[in-house]
């Protein structure tokens, strides 16, 4: 069986909460609008001919396929999460790449980069423009805090 996407929609979220990392990652993803569904990791290639559409809500329970990024943290801390995705310049598919880290979206986003431009390096292909989903969040005192970004893959 191939599972092949024919369309994907990009989407992040950042919250706190005063119980738990768990709590604030529930929340992160309800913000998100992929907080009702199931979600299954994958890996990072964008298929031939998947294209972006605009987020959409999927049937509650829904088993899920994304590349998601996340980052928890406490009290006083400074994180980022987010994704980075672009097409190959040869109309053959694309990359997908997640990253995390104690620090700014600035300082993300310079790593995110990196990433991709490696993956095209590794591949010896060119990329078109790279996009960005990324989150940062200061987590006040007494909280925690996640931020995420997710490349979420719909209709195979």
């Amino acid at each position: 069986m191939n599972l092949v996407p024919k369309k994907f929609f990009v989407s992040s979220g950042a919250a706190v909460s005063k119980v738990s990392d768990l709590n604030a990652f529930d929340q992160a993803l309800r913000q998100a609008k992929i907080g009702e569904l199931n979600l299954v990791s994958v890996s990072s290639v964008l298929p031939i001919g998947a294209r972006k559409v605009a987020p959409r809500e999927l049937p509650m329970g829904s088993i899920t396929h994304c590349v998601l990024a996340q980052m928890r943290g406490g009290e006083g801390e400074m994180i980022s999460a987010g994704i980075a995705y672009a097409t190959r310049k040869d109309g053959s598919g694309g990359y997908v790449a997640e990253g995390h880290m104690h620090g700014t979206k600035k300082a993300l986003r310079e790593v995110l980069e990196w990433k991709m431009n490696e993956m095209a390096n590794l591949r010896d292909v060119e990329l078109n423009k790279i996009n960005y989903a990324i989150e940062e969040l200061s987590i006040p005192m007494d909280h925690y805090g996640t931020c995420l970004g997710a490349l979420v893959f719909v209709e195979y």
